[in-house]
């Protein structure tokens, strides 16, 4: 059974232009990509704003650390729930209506956030607020697997990835300063604007390769070079039975719970360990999340350079993701330092390794699937990533609330990327393709 990726509408504005119309040369699959790239961007501000302005709100609404690793917990299952739905409705939907869709419910639900009073209220802006961003990465993914051919899309990917980190640097430099002078409130209405602007090009200006204008003769065969897929509709009863999907969420499983840790809980950690206050959190926190802008592109683009050394692309992306996760492993030490800036340096190398992995991992999804699958098997290992990271972010709270130590958080984060990779070549092996039928 097949299935359209446009939704009536877009069938209804949108047609093939004739070739004499294309013009003669045209990278149009990286303007996508920095449009990708912003919503990614927008989509971490949103999110980050919490965890910058988490030391200010605990002292003025009075939560416990329990209660503040529950708020995140909220944040986190809805988002688990949200990606299945979210990576479904943007493969049977599309990328133009089902992203554009997202973007608002997010942008909608986080500035509800100026509008709570109590830790209760965090939880439920939270919550609605994973629903709405659950939706960025599937969408994201599959437009890179519609746009880019299998050997540009794990930089491709790296460089949408990369707007996580951008988002995470512009939070903590605007964030402190906009509070101080207009209170926190006024700090959770700040993306609006980013958000409608957005929306508003997106839905104007993007159409699938094919039915765009912009794009060139060459610029197509290009993006069409790899083999064709079939155009079927895998339910989720085959798709969870397949090793691949399996290998894809644990992986995600046990590795995008840290990055959850660094977004809510490194203001925390700094504010703790080396009494920093809102005014002085902003330079740690962008120089670790600058850091990580560069492990997201420069992992994307490592594969690519290892493949013209001979080897072949899937062990080039498995070797790459291989040294990002000893990359990872001085984070141990980062709670025993007595050094602001050596800490600043181990969370700077983790950050940035755990995104060269991430945006290799994401790859792996369409490396493994059908085009047409992909958004659905993202969302399923996204699920499984917001769950571990539900989990993570529970056990989190009651840890620090108990032992007031980062040092376990710390180990855990060091070798979650070691087994991740395990796991990940003994149920997939050479990353091999799921074969299906029309």
């Amino acid at each position: 059974m097949t299935f359209s990726d446009k939704s009536p509408a877009a069938e209804a504005v949108s047609s093939v232009p004739p070739e004499a119309s294309r013009p003669p040369v045209s990278h149009v699959r990286w303007t996508v990509c920095a449009l990708l790239f912003c919503a990614t961007s927008i989509n971490y501000m949103d999110r980050q704003v919490l965890g910058i302005l988490a030391p200010v709100l605990q002292h003025n609404i009075g939560w416990t650390e329990a209660q503040y690793g529950y708020i995140v917990s909220a944040f986190q299952f809805a988002y688990a729930v949200g990606l299945v739905f979210a990576g479904r409705m943007v493969d049977r939907f599309g990328t133009r209506i089902g992203y554009a869709a997202v973007m608002g419910i997010w942008s909608i639900s986080a500035m509800c956030h100026s509008l709570v009073r109590s830790a209760f209220g965090f939880g439920v802006a939270r919550f609605f607020l994973g629903l709405g961003e659950s939706g960025n990465f599937p969408a994201a993914i599959k437009t890179t697997a519609e746009w880019f051919p299998q050997s540009e899309r794990s930089l491709a990917t790296g460089i949408f990835n990369s707007g996580a980190n951008v988002g995470a640097i512009l939070a903590p430099a605007i964030v402190p300063w906009v509070t101080i002078r207009f209170g926190w409130r006024v700090s959770f209405l700040i993306t609006g604007i980013f958000s409608a602007t957005w929306i508003l090009w997106w839905l104007t200006h993007y159409r699938k390769p094919g039915e765009h204008p912009k794009v060139s003769r060459k610029e197509l065969d290009l993006i069409h070079r790899d083999p064709p897929q079939p155009a079927v509709n895998i339910p989720w009863k085959k798709l969870v039975v397949y090793r691949q999907t399996w290998a894809f969420s644990l992986a995600k499983f046990l590795t995008d719970p840290i990055w959850w840790f660094y977004l809510y809980w490194l203001p925390k950690f700094f504010d703790s360990r080396f009494h920093l206050g809102l005014s002085h959190l902003g330079l740690p926190l962008i120089l670790v999340y600058n850091a990580s802008a560069v492990g997201s592109i420069g992992g994307g683009w490592l594969p690519a350079w290892i493949n013209r050394t001979g080897m072949d692309m899937v062990r080039a992306r498995l070797t790459a993701m291989l040294l990002c996760a000893i990359a990872v492993t001085p984070i141990f030490f980062a709670s025993a330092t007595h050094s602001e800036w050596v800490a600043v340096g181990l969370l700077s190398l983790a950050a940035a390794a755990h995104q060269g992995w991430s945006a290799n991992l994401f790859t792996t999804a369409s490396d493994m699937f059908p085009k047409t699958a992909v958004g659905a098997v993202v969302g399923i290992g996204g699920m499984a990533g917001s769950v571990g990271g539900v989990l993570f972010s529970l056990s989190a709270g009651w840890i620090l609330q108990i032992t007031h130590s980062y040092a376990s958080l710390f180990g855990i984060a060091a070798s979650a990327y070691l087994i991740g990779l395990l796991v990940l070549r003994m149920l997939a092996p050479g990353l091999q393709k799921v074969e299906v039928t029309a």
